[in-house]
């Protein structure tokens, strides 16, 4: 038995969009200089405390706790506002409703996402029960710390030497790699394909039919852990 654990933002769903939109207004109210696309795209995957932080190349203070708040709030009204879900990526579901019906391979999700939002995503796009285990921002610290797939890992009752962590960010890279987990890129993503592979993925893919043969395959298992 096997262990897929996948990353849901830039990875599952195109979220980029209402992301980028969300800290614009955000840094907006707080009379700040809106970010550009890339910067949103570049911190995209870390719990959203530590993205603003870093956006702003500071420690995690008294503002950015309530520029955090205030990103939740303009999300919540997009959500309410009856807008319409981040697509999925092109053959994801129908990547996931096929590994999710093999008998040698268990799901899982790992994200940066809040509980709430990873609930609503998964609900839209009839994925709820295609994953055993899922953990997110509420749940654990921020990628690249390795507790998001050690829990997993852990729940599922399958070791990381057989479980393979799928993202288009270094951060799930260094994640994986620091839980002694393989570490498989996606390049439609927001994460530079060379940085993937320089953070220890041991493949990227380009279409989302390659990972159901690289999970047949056993898993390449990381030379050596990152330390944290």
């Amino acid at each position: 038995m096997k262990l897929a654990l996948f990353d849901c933002d830039g990875t599952i769903v195109d979220s980029a969009g209402v992301i980028h939109a969300c800290m614009e207004l955000t840094f907006d109210d707080f009379g700040m200089a809106r970010p550009a696309l890339a910067h949103t795209k570049s911190v995209i995957g870390l719990t959203l405390d530590i993205a603003i932080a870093q956006m702003l190349g500071r420690p995690l203070d008294a503002e950015v706790a309530a520029m955090t708040a205030r990103y939740k709030q303009h999300f919540l009204l997009y959500r309410e506002s009856g807008a319409s879900f981040e697509p999925a990526f092109d053959g994801l579901l129908e990547l996931i409703a096929g590994l999710a019906a093999r008998d040698d391979v268990m799901l899982g999700v790992v994200t940066g996402k809040s509980r709430r939002g990873l609930d609503a995503i998964l609900a839209h796009h009839g994925l709820t029960d295609a994953f055993v285990t899922t953990r997110t921002a509420d749940d654990c610290p921020s990628k690249p710390h390795p507790a998001m797939v050690l829990e997993c890992c852990a729940e599922a009752g399958i070791g990381p030497e057989r479980t393979f962590v799928i993202g288009d960010a270094v951060y799930d890279m260094q994640m994986a790699v620091s839980a002694g987990a393989s570490a498989i890129g996606v390049s439609w993503g927001y994460g530079p394909v060379d940085a993937l592979r320089a953070a220890g993925a041991s493949h990227v893919v380009s279409h989302a039919a390659e990972i159901a043969a690289l999970i047949a395959a056993p898993p390449i298992r990381p030379d050596a852990r990152i330390a944290l």
